[in-house]
């Protein structure tokens, strides 16, 4: 009889088997709360057990709606540090929807494929060049808005390329799958990793972002330098590629990648293009907190969810304009876009349930008290360390990282005022070790996707990346721990 292969659950399996465990862990974990300073924070060493409020089976099913809507349990007491709960994530779910419409209005267009396949087209014979300008291109669509799954549609086209170019499919996989990868894993202001962790951390978007553009360029540059090194060996002799057994498989089957297929970047493609990073600029100006880097003589906008995703919707509407889109096309692009992203919406809801019944059950301060007590006396450069790591772990269990922020950052942020270590750090440490851990997880499908259309076995995969993925969690950890150093 065959055995059934196993498959890993869904994030949404993941998080509704967390609901139950934390609903029942209200049963067996004491109850408790700590005082609260003036300012609304909680005062170290000053928790104490209260009476328990245990969680049922109705509060189980009421978690995803009160994790959207918020909380409206009276016996639970709402901190600063822990606001997002009274709040809900509605704002933030809203957010992806939006977003989701903008980026499905601007893939509508054919702007991005067209602007990639022409950059791809005009660069053929200087493939050594295209490399880097590739990896960029792709990296700084990774670090704005989280480029994942569109990076698919060009698998077939680069790899072609650099395979008619005397590389190997490994080297067009790399380009692709490592260029967005790292970008993800250095996002500045991706609205769906360090956006939604910044939201539920109660600090600035652009708190922390020079810290974070420093691991996106690093970590490219890492990227670039292990991609380049491994196909000027392949180009110099072949045997040396990790792939050569299916190269004539590839050459047969993607040619010169169909570059045909892709749509020609004319002159209102160029303009979509322009009002598309237009957007991601306005936003990145918006957040960040200039008067806290000495740069008092630029105005501050402040703005956070609400007015981004005002932002977003606009820049959707003007898109569409521009591409001269009709009611009917430019409703259902951004339609279309917006139900993408529904699945994104549900998750952040279930994991935000996750954080009303810690709340609700009156545990939440008690895992706080366990975890300072366990890390009193923890240097604040061992504590980020540590964050970062168990972020790692959890990013295998739940591959979706705006479900991980949203179940992550209530309870970590927290821990970094005792440990005195800035709240932004803490979501860099979150975002960098989600998108490490998805440049290798087995649970992506843009990482298992992306190899099938390149030939390029996951074990293969996981041998050449090995080395680099060392060097850049080093990397990542260096400069977190100079981060907390300069910033204590």
């Amino acid at each position: 009889m065959d055995e059934k292969k196993f498959k890993f659950p869904t994030a949404y399996t993941t998080l509704a088997i967390v609901v139950v465990l934390i609903a029942v862990l209200t049963w067996i974990i004491p109850a408790g709360q700590y005082e609260l300073d003036d300012e609304g924070s909680p005062i170290p060493g000053s928790y104490h057990e209260v009476e328990a409020n245990p969680q049922g089976f109705g509060d189980i099913l009421m978690a995803p709606i009160n994790g959207m809507y918020g909380i409206e349990d009276e016996e639970s007491t709402i901190s600063v540090w822990n606001v997002g709960a009274l709040f809900g994530a509605i704002d933030v779910a809203l957010f992806v929807l939006i977003i989701g419409g903008f980026l499905g209005v601007t893939m509508k267009t054919g702007a991005i494929d067209a602007g990639i396949a022409a950059l791809t087209r005009s660069m053929e014979g200087k493939e050594r060049l295209l490399i880097p300008s590739l990896m960029f291109v792709f990296s700084l669509g990774g670090t704005t808005y989280g480029m994942a799954e569109e990076t698919l549609a060009f698998y077939a086209l680069v790899v072609g390329v650099m395979v008619a170019a005397g590389y190997d499919a490994l080297v067009g996989v790399s380009v692709v799958l490592l260029g967005a990868g790292v970008g993800v894993l250095g996002s500045t202001v991706n609205p769906f990793a360090t956006g939604i962790a910044s939201g539920f951390a109660d600090t600035p978007l652009g708190e922390g972002i020079v810290l974070r553009l420093l691991i996106w360029l690093i970590g490219l540059a890492l990227a670039i330098w292990w991609v380049q090194r491994y196909a000027s060996r392949v180009k110099a002799d072949s045997s040396k590629s990790m792939v050569a057994d299916s190269r004539a498989e590839i050459e047969q089957s993607l040619g010169k990648g169909d570059s045909e297929e892709f749509p020609e970047l004319t002159s209102k493609r160029k303009l979509v293009l322009a009002l598309f990073g237009l957007t991601f600029l306005v936003m990145v100006y918006a957040v960040i907190p200039w008067g806290d880097l000495g740069l008092t003589m630029i105005p501050e906008l402040g703005w956070w969810f609400p007015e981004l995703t005002a932002l977003f919707l606009l820049g959707a509407i003007v898109i569409g304009l521009v591409a001269r889109m009709g009611d009917e096309q430019l409703t259902s692009s951004f339609v279309d876009g917006a139900r993408d992203m529904l699945g994104v919406a549900l998750i952040i809801a279930m994991a935000r349930g996750v954080t009303v019944l810690m709340t609700n059950g009156l545990i939440t301060d008690t895992i706080l008290a366990w975890a300072e007590n366990l890390l009193s006396g923890v240097a604040s450069v061992v504590f980020i360390n540590l964050v970062f790591w168990i972020e790692v772990v959890l990013s295998f269990l739940i591959p979706s990282s705006s479900g991980l922020a949203t179940m992550t950052m209530p309870i970590l942020s927290p821990l970094a005022d005792f440990a005195g270590v800035g709240r932004d750090l803490v979501v860099t440490a979150y975002q960098s070790a989600s998108g490490w851990v998805n440049l290798i997880t087995p649970t992506s499908a843009v990482v298992m996707g992306g190899l099938a259309i390149g030939r390029v076995g996951y074990g293969t995969w996981l041998r050449f990346t090995a080395p680099l993925m060392a060097a850049l969690a080093v990397m990542v950890m260096i400069l977190l721990s100079i981060g907390v150093l300069l910033g204590g």
